[in-house]
């Protein structure tokens, strides 16, 4: 039997399209609706902060979009990402298990954001916008867009949640070495901000409050557009180059797996490598047996706790309405070292696929979760971010199930960026000063008190 622990393909394996899940679902997802009318928006509602050739991929409904070659050229900066078996720690777990995961912390911002990052800043540059701004919770969305801004000589201001501004300082001097513009959110500089600050000076924050400041700038802006780094059908399917590349790499392997698992924040990571093959299954070509794990905070359940419903994408309500899996808009999560999962809604594909029961859901908090990084970097070597470490600690309950079922299952997860920019929230962990949060029911009552109503 083959000890081989890595396996990587060259720069001609990148794929040359990406997968769009929406061609194989078996019913489709809901539409989006314009929050003034209730109808189905349409291109130019979108207009005014997105190029149409995103515009057209978030509708499309073509199984493959072709990769522009400007964008394969700057993928072979870090594209193939390995694919790694994870003997050290299928040994220490005693367990009989095939543990693999796909490795996106070689790209230069660490994590698996420039994938949806450089074709966005292509699409926006070769529609002559000058700026993007965009909103970032941990960072790894920031600095990756920032990376991509000074690929295309673009301009870029990033809204960064006030507690990850504080908590992450190096993420910020990444952004800012790769030209970008940092500012705390909620801030001044906008009517939005300045709104949240009026009714508590202190806030800490949200994905939800910077997406509302980002959009306003775009909006107000002739030369800006916006860029999402998660959530929306486009930029999920950006991510599909992750799952193309492990499918091949898991046949390079000699295997196939039994489950898949991903940390959840708003999909751009889970959607990336699990669509693909849940495309595959669905089209009848293997994979029949497959299961999906979705990992998400206890202390940020969307999936898990959140009804599935029609909700704006943002605090300010500024943007269309999507059906998906909410904690409403509203809702602010506690200052947990994860700063990447602290949306309060889920992508409307993801979702979509929960509904379908296609994906299974977990929360799993977060002590346990640092627990697993650590054990997976003393074994392994390498410290994943604090967003991969909510995949290792399923992965292990998973393994630890083979073990004591006797059985032996492929395990495949996404271990999607490194946790360099992360120390704080180590140094907390090992200084035992991390505590679980479960969200009060109370509280995410309130949150969802205010959804928007929606006829039909």
């Amino acid at each position: 039997m083959s000890d081989q622990i890595k396996y990587v393909m060259t720069e001609e394996r990148i794929p040359l399209a990406w997968y769009n899940i929406q061609a194989d679902l078996p019913e489709p997802a809901p539409p989006v609706l314009h929050p003034g009318t209730g109808k189905p928006i349409g291109p130019e509602d979108l207009a005014p902060i997105f190029p149409m050739s995103l515009i057209e991929q978030e509708v499309s409904l073509e199984r493959e979009i072709e990769i522009p070659e400007p964008v394969r050229q700057i993928y072979r900066q870090w594209r193939p990402t390995p694919l790694h078996r994870a003997r050290r720690l299928e040994k220490a777990l005693g367990t009989p298990a095939r543990i693999y995961y796909k490795y996106e912390g070689v790209s230069p911002a660490g994590s698996h954001k420039p994938n949806t990052a450089v074709p966005q800043a292509y699409y926006n540059m070769l529609a002559g916008v000058k700026r993007l701004a965009t909103e970032t919770g941990a960072g790894q969305w920031g600095s990756s867009l920032a990376m991509g801004c000074a690929y295309f000589g673009l301009e870029c201001k990033v809204f960064m949640v006030r507690v990850s501004f504080d908590q992450k300082p190096y993420r910020k001097a990444l952004m800012q070495t790769y030209g970008a513009e940092v500012t705390p959110s909620p801030s001044e500089e906008t009517e939005a901000g300045r709104a949240i600050l009026a009714k508590e000076p202190n806030s800490p924050g949200s994905l939800g409050i910077a997406i509302s400041e980002a959009v306003e700038v775009a909006a107000k802006s002739q030369d800006t557009n916006y860029a999402l780094g998660s959530v929306l059908n486009h930029v999920l399917m950006h991510q599909s180059v992750i799952g193309l590349e492990a499918m091949e790499q898991m046949a390079m392997a000699g295997d196939q797996p039994d489950v898949i698992v991903a940390c959840t924040g708003g999909g751009s990571n889970f959607g990336g490598i699990v669509f693909p093959f849940v495309g595959a299954k669905l089209r009848g070509e293997g994979y029949d047996k497959l299961r999906v794990v979705a990992v998400e905070p206890a202390a940020c359940p969307t999936l898990t706790r959140g009804p599935y419903t029609y909700d704006f994408g943002d605090t300010a309500h500024l943007t269309p309405l999507l059906k998906m899996h909410t904690l409403g808009s509203e809702f602010i999560p506690p200052a947990i070292h994860t700063g990447g999962l602290r949306y309060h809604g889920m992508a409307p594909l993801v979702s979509h696929l929960l509904k379908l029961g296609l994906t299974e859901a977990i929360a799993v908090h977060q002590v346990e979760c640092f627990a697993a990084g650590v054990e997976f970097a003393s074994l392994e070597g390498i410290m994943p971010a604090p967003e991969a470490n909510h995949a290792i600690a399923a992965v292990i309950r998973e393994a630890n199930r083979c073990k004591e079922e006797g059985v032996s299952r492929a395990i495949l997860f996404n271990l999607c960026g490194h946790g360099h920019f992360d120390m704080s929230a180590y140094t907390a962990y090992l200084a035992g000063q991390l505590k679980d949060y479960e969200y009060p029911d109370d509280e995410i009552a309130m949150a969802l008190s205010h959804l928007p109503v929606v006829a039909g």
